[in-house]
């Protein structure tokens, strides 16, 4: 007789987690049956990690090929605009980045016999499995909780995978060992009931040190650097906490919360934050929903004082500290002695990978070593393969990294060079980790939802021409790059050197894919700073602009000076004079290659719309308008690059209106240039009639322009100024995408 998965792991499922997908499998069941809300199914498999993927393409993006993939079409759903039958995503948490053997072994079958037999590494440390059919979900959830894996709260508006530094307590710059804090943070909060009503997703880093970038924690709604102070002669362990991070579309700072946040404080203020964002955050505007705008409106300081007085009438939980008696369990160990170092081996590459991917570990004789993972993939067997690699040199001392790769930790030395035989034979012997070879990318178009253009078929082309070019220079091998799909920095573009996010332009009824270029982000300082964009072009010419700018630096940079430096003295008008003829679009009829995009052969167009001269004159007063609004974000980068920040805000306000006053215009040819009369005229002909709208992010863009026109100057603040540069930018690029949404209505009207 044939048992399920759920009779043969009896008894191997940790009960709460074997609970919880009990609980789904029925509101499946009752899903299918017609019994269960449509919206409230989707957040519930959301808060299982399944995510609906885009699935009209039916096609992913290898690093090598575009993989067509077809799946059946029926009449159910599984949730809005996803079809049942199509292709789902599953997101797997690890938290903290550490994954054993046995876990590795079980996720690289789940990934050949229920996916394409891919695993993508994200950049919050998680496995993703794509084009998964949800019906095997459950069964699936129960094979992973075998070996102590969840999905729960993996997505949806919950708190997301706690990450942390994959060199923890191996980093000889460390204050001390993040792990088990991490580790204690992930189990008290995973299903809290104070973490059950936010508005939108909340996220958690930790960092052992404040300079290095490992933990990021700058960029996180919640994010803890370890902090060691000295009182009457004696250690005493803490965290500087900051509060109200974010990438996303327009990207927020972290501000800081305490200096010096005891140990024994960090769970219960943890919880205490929670309880305020879930009852003072927002729940209908999912546009304004994270905790950095909540942060925003009230202040650090007022925020700080809600904080502190829900903590302090918080009901005791034993909780809070236990975890602080148990953390000699969470250490490491090794599982070989350390021997003296050998030769080098004979493999002429072994030298290079050892450079630039094996990290010497504070504990002598031993050593961390970075498996590359082009694109973040690997597939089934090299995952077995690897978990047999863990087995005999490292033990259970694996961790994934945000930078989308694994790390392989208590390497004795002496076995560097048979390690690296073994992987190169896998074909994960790729050298240049957390370099200018090993590109971040989101999913992107191949099956993300949001994805405008393919930041995949980008990443592997870049990839590609870069390990060509065999670059010597270690300043620029050094440069990191990342690209994201969309806006909303799942790539984390606005932390790279040089960064990319997707958007698109049309031009005579073609759209054309695009890509934004962004510069001068900092990695380093854990996401100290962020990145500006300088202009959109063609994604066909990204690698052209990438050489541009490489080239740049490497001919022109100073002694010593780093990337972001140098951005900073050259100045972003030096830049955008670099790329602006790139940034041009030529005729459809002249270069038709500039209107695919990388990694998949289809024409981003419509066909041949065949306008007329009247619409065409029209399209060409609409762009050339919008050229003028993009002038004017442009000068209030340069303005605030300039410290002139009373200037910049001026400008990117005047630029958000001249974008709306190009949509009127197409409407009321007479309207007048005077915000007075544009804003309220926008409003009426675009926003309330939701002609304006985004499909997913709906009216977001629009309330830029609406808040600056309500509130007025922003004030001479570099932060807010250049937040609002970046919104202007986004409003624009919407102005865009509605102006190109519109003419396509026309036309299939006519």
């Amino acid at each position: 007789m044939t048992r399920t998965w759920k009779e043969k792991l009896s008894g191997q499922i940790e009960p709460e987690l074997g609970r919880e997908i009990d609980i789904f499998e029925t509101q499946l069941e009752l899903r299918r049956r017609g019994t269960f809300d449509e919206k409230v199914f989707a957040e519930t498999r959301l808060r299982r990690g399944i995510y609906g993927q885009r699935y009209d393409n039916g096609k992913r993006h290898d690093g090598i090929r575009t993989q067509p993939l077809n799946f059946p079409s029926g009449d159910l759903t599984k949730g809005p605009e996803t079809m049942w039958d199509a292709p789902g995503m599953l997101r797997i948490k690890i938290p903290f980045g550490k994954v054993t053997p046995g876990q590795m072994e079980v996720l690289a079958d789940v990934a050949g016999e229920y996916s394409h037999g891919v695993l993508h590494v994200t950049t919050r440390q998680d496995f993703q499995l794509h084009y998964i059919h949800i019906d095997d979900t459950p069964e699936l959830m129960r094979r992973l909780a075998s070996v102590g894996i969840t999905t729960r709260e993996a997505c949806g508006n919950s708190v997301r995978n706690v990450t942390a530094c994959p060199l923890a307590g191996i980093c000889a710059g460390e204050s001390f060992d993040v792990t088990p804090y991490a580790g204690a943070l992930y189990r008290f909060l995973l299903g809290h009931p104070d973490c059950q009503d936010f508005g939108r997703k909340f996220k958690i880093a930790f960092s052992g040190c404040s300079e290095d970038a490992c933990g990021l924690v700058k960029m996180h709604d919640l994010g803890a650097i370890a902090r060691i102070r000295y009182e009457g002669g004696s250690q005493r362990r803490g965290f500087t906490l900051y509060l109200g991070g974010g990438l996303g579309a327009v990207p927020h700072q972290a501000k800081l919360y305490d200096d010096f946040l005891p140990e024994e404080e960090l769970l219960p203020t943890a919880q205490a934050i929670c309880r305020v964002f879930a009852r003072l955050g927002e729940k209908k505007n999912r546009a304004r929903a994270r905790i950095k705008f909540l942060v925003e409106n009230l202040g650090i300081d007022k925020f700080r004082e809600l904080v502190r007085e829900e903590r302090r009438i918080l009901p005791d939980d034993h909780r809070w500290t236990s975890y602080l008696d148990e953390k000699p369990a969470w250490g490491e160990t090794p599982l070989h002695e350390a021997s003296a170092t050998v030769a080098n081996d004979t493999d002429s590459d072994y030298g290079e990978w050892r450079s630039s991917n094996v990290f010497s570990q504070k504990q002598s004789g031993y050593a961390a070593a970075a498996v590359t993972l082009p694109l973040g993939d690997l597939n089934s067997y090299q995952l077995r393969e690897l978990a047999k690699l863990a087995r005999r040199f490292v033990g259970e001392n694996v961790r994934t990294t945000v930078d989308q790769n694994l790390i392989l930790r208590w390497v004795p030395e002496a076995d560097l060079p048979e390690l690296y035989r073994r992987l190169k034979a896998l074909g994960l012997g790729e050298h240049g980790a957390s370099s200018l070879l090993d590109i971040t990318s989101c999913p992107g178009t191949d099956t993300c939802k949001l994805g405008i253009a393919a930041s995949r078929g980008l990443a592997a082309e870049l990839e590609g021409r870069l390990r060509d070019l065999n670059e010597e220079d270690e300043e620029v091998k050094q440069l990191r790059i990342k690209i994201s799909g969309c806006f909303n920095s799942c790539g984390q573009h606005h932390l790279a050197d040089i960064g990319f996010f997707g958007n698109s332009r049309t031009l005579d009824g073609f759209k054309v894919p695009h890509f934004q270029v962004v510069l001068g982000g900092q990695w380093a300082g854990n996401a100290a700073s962020f990145g500006m964009p300088i202009g959109a072009v063609p994604t066909r010419n990204i690698p052209e602009v990438l050489n541009r700018i490489i080239t740049a630096f490497r001919n022109k940079r100073q002694a010593s000076e780093t990337f972001r430096a140098f951005v900073e003295r050259a100045g972003k008008k030096q830049f955008r004079e670099l790329i602006e003829d790139l940034m041009k679009l030529p005729r459809h009829a002249t270069h038709p290659e500039l209107y695919t995009d990388w990694g998949d052969v289809r024409e981003f167009s419509l066909g041949d719309l065949g306008t007329g001269e009247c619409a065409g004159e029209v399209v060409s007063q609409f762009q050339f308008l919008m050229a003028d609004a993009e002038r004017e974000v442009f000068e209030a980068q340069i303005s605030h690059e300039q410290k002139q920040y009373v200037e910049a805000d001026s400008l990117a306000y005047q630029g958000m209106v001249k974008a709306a006053r190009a949509l009127v215009k197409e409407q009321l040819q007479g309207i007048s240039e005077h915000p007075d009369r544009v804003v309220p005229e926008f409003r009426a002909r675009f926003y309330d009639t939701e002609l304006f709208f985004d499909p997913y992010a709906r009216g977001k863009f629009g309330r830029y322009l609406f808040q600056r026109q309500e509130q007025g100057p922003v004030g001479d603040n570099s932060e807010s100024v250049q937040r609002l540069i970046e919104e202007a930018q986004l409003f624009i690029d919407a102005a865009h995408s509605c102006s190109a949404r519109l003419r396509e209505q026309d036309m299939l009207k006519n």
